[in-house]
């Protein structure tokens, strides 16, 4: 816990090297448990970023051609570094971005290394190309092709995690990436970048240039690019796909939610606290697929609501490099006004049973009490739009009709869960539920099935084999002649 600093970089990593910037300016990041300046590093440039799709387009021509089982050597190998950077890694996070260190060591950390080697196994069972006969008398090869040079853009709340979820089948399909890691968390792509070069990554496959919105909007538009794939917010997943439309880029987006959780009239409020002390409030609530409405039935509202209140009490709030943290600080100033304008709001919308206001105690970085709101219509403000902080709004319903209209009454469809004592009843639920995943009886993302949503939270599919297809080129080969 009193570690205060991480070391300022001067260059970035560029076509397998350490490159000097175009540019003097830099990005000053501030710690989210201090709000003190804790480091810097270049703040990239148009020009820098030109330099790294052209370092991309070489390298593409070579690492297209490789074999499957050559490129997942390579994965491999990624895996073995990254794993001995772990506790590097994960407390460059939680300095960075505020996330409890128990948290950034098992996703930061350990969950990449696995879904490295997932990747790994995937490449070795990819079969580039499909003999199929026609109806009308002859053969043809459906082809697979690696699509190109991926741009990827990657928000602060899950740095590593989110930017391997693009990296993986990039390295996997033999495409090769330019990503622009969020100045807000930039010293964990150093780690990551420094693991890629001792596994022997070939050089410009994966280059890092950090930069704030003007240089993301750059790299998407960018003639060199030939796919998109961002993680952020709806509105800037908007102002993307317009550009990728237009250019008929291909381009994924995951984006925002504002999930529910569903708690069934015979759900065991013991289990239910258990699973949404992470389903509600992971990184500090700084996580788009949270179930941040949560649905309780009229017969047990005020049972649940004191429950959730009594749960947002006992969380420990505190330094995010305290191993007994539960709830960190928000990743800045300016985030941390944000949430609390939206609390602000709840308390004219709704009844505040739990927090609401800032810790004492926990220092002076950007801090948030965990916070329930009562009483919540589905038409608030609160109920509708995304806060993205430690903020719950229990929402009452009469019937299990009812719980499904209102979960499905969003914009958004990303996550959710549904809680009961009977399994088959909630994944009954489950399924009337509008949204890209869903969890029942707790929710953990798995790394072996398609990860997305619908609606306003994006477009496009992260994990499992469905992921691999947007980094592809499908070719149809026709042999008439037999």
């Amino acid at each position: 816990m009193g570690m205060q600093q991480l070391t300022s970089r001067d260059s970035f990593y560029i076509g397998g090297e350490w490159v000097k910037p175009t540019s003097s300016d830099r990005i000053d990041v501030i710690g989210a448990n201090t709000g003190l300046s804790i480091g810097s590093v270049p703040d990239g440039t148009n020009a820098d970023i030109d330099k790294a799709v052209a370092v991309a387009r070489r390298a593409y021509e070579s690492w297209s051609q490789t074999t499957p089982a050559e490129r997942a050597s390579v994965i491999n190998r990624f895996a073995d570094a990254l794993e001995k950077r772990i506790s590097r890694i994960a407390t460059a996070v939680s300095m960075q971005n505020g996330m409890p260190i128990s948290l950034s060591e098992g996703l930061e950390g350990g969950y990449v290394v696995g879904l490295l080697r997932y990747y790994a196994a995937l490449t070795t069972q990819m079969v580039n190309e499909e003999r199929r006969h026609s109806p009308l008398g002859f053969d043809t090869i459906v082809r697979r092709e690696a699509v190109g040079v991926v741009g990827g853009i990657v928000p602060w709340n899950y740095p590593v995690v989110l930017s391997m979820l693009k990296i993986c089948p990039a390295l996997a399909t033999g495409c090769t990436m330019v990503l622009k890691p969020s100045p807000g968390t930039v010293f964990d792509c150093y780690e990551v970048a420094e693991a890629a070069h001792e596994a022997g990554v070939p050089a410009g496959v994966l280059n890092w240039v950090p930069g704030g919105r003007d240089l993301g909007a750059y790299l998407v538009s960018h003639p060199g690019i030939d796919k998109v794939a961002f993680t952020g917010s709806t509105a800037a997943g908007r102002k993307i796909a317009e550009v990728c439309g237009r250019l008929l880029r291909p381009v994924t987006l995951e984006l925002g939610g504002k999930s529910a959780g569903i708690i069934l009239d015979d759900a065991k409020m013991e289990h239910v606290m258990q699973g949404m002390a992470f389903a509600g409030f992971a990184n500090n609530g700084q996580t788009c697929m949270l179930s941040t409405r949560v649905l309780a039935p009229k017969s047990r509202y005020n049972e649940v609501v004191d429950a959730f209140a009594a749960m947002a009490k006992g969380l420990k709030v505190g330094n995010s490099l305290d191993k007994e943290t539960q709830i960190g600080p928000l990743a800045s100033k300016e985030h941390r006004e944000r949430v609390e304008s939206y609390i602000a709001k709840g308390k004219t919308e709704a009844r505040c049973v739990a927090g609401g206001g800032r810790p004492s105690g926990v220092g002076d970085g950007w801090f948030v009490e965990p916070t329930i709101f009562a009483d919540v219509s589905n038409k608030a403000t609160i109920a509708q739009e995304e806060i993205f902080g430690p903020v719950l709004s229990i929402i009452p319903y009469s019937d299990e009709d009812e719980a499904v209209k209102i979960a499905n009454d969003s914009e958004y469809g990303l996550g959710g869960t549904v809680w009961s004592s009977d399994s088959r009843r909630a994944q009954n639920i489950a399924r009337r539920v509008q949204t890209g995943t869903i969890g029942v009886n707790g929710y953990m993302i798995d790394m072996a099935s398609p990860f997305g949503g619908i609606k306003a939270s994006g477009m496009g599919r992260e994990m499992g084999p469905e992921s691999l297809h947007s980094y592809q080129l499908i070719k149809s080969m026709y042999l008439p002649e037999g």
